[in-house]
């Protein structure tokens, strides 16, 4: 049997100094993914290819890390994320597994603007065969909602500040 779940995000960030500059800072897309992401668990593969370790979660008794291969496109003014593949270590009785991120963030007219996308498609463990279906699919929502809300602060901390030193550097 399959569990499926799903939660977005979706993000309104004011910027006041140095706007017009965002869409410029979102052309240097490594700098930018490093700044989304922790880059202690991001290994750059190649141009617009990433490899990203999430942090390890807890569910129920099991401890698992999902590792996605992610793929950035650009335009102009926008930056695209999303995983192309995923693999689940520490959990090695699940049969199927998929991972769907698709992600945009974008300078806008008050500052960025952006809506993250993320679900799973897993075969349900035989170690959780017991806990009803329904369970499962909200335990499932509410990690990937974290997952997602953590990225968010990110974006409103770490890439806000990034931003700021970017414009000192220019």
């Amino acid at each position: 049997m399959s569990l499926a779940f799903s939660a977005s995000q979706q993000l309104q960030l004011d910027i006041t100094d140095q706007a017009g500059s965002l869409a410029r800072y979102l052309e240097d897309e490594e700098r930018v993914v490093n700044a989304l992401l922790d880059s202690k668990q991001l290994q750059n593969l190649g141009p617009g290819h990433y490899r990203y370790e999430v942090t390890h979660l807890q569910v129920f008794q099991l401890q698992i890390q999902p590792v996605v291969q992610l793929r950035t496109l650009s335009s102009p003014g926008q930056l695209d994320l999303e995983a192309v593949d995923c693999e689940l270590e520490g959990l090695g009785l699940v049969d199927d597994f998929q991972l769907t991120l698709k992600s945009w963030i974008k300078a806008g007219h008050r500052g960025l603007e952006g809506e993250a996308s993320l679900s799973v498609l897993v075969s349900q463990p035989s170690l959780l065969k017991l806990i009803p279906t329904k369970v499962l699919e909200a335990t499932g929502r509410s990690l990937l909602g974290g997952i997602l809300v953590g990225i968010k602060s990110r974006v409103g901390h770490q890439l806000l500040s990034d931003f700021k030193q970017w414009c000192l550097e220019q």
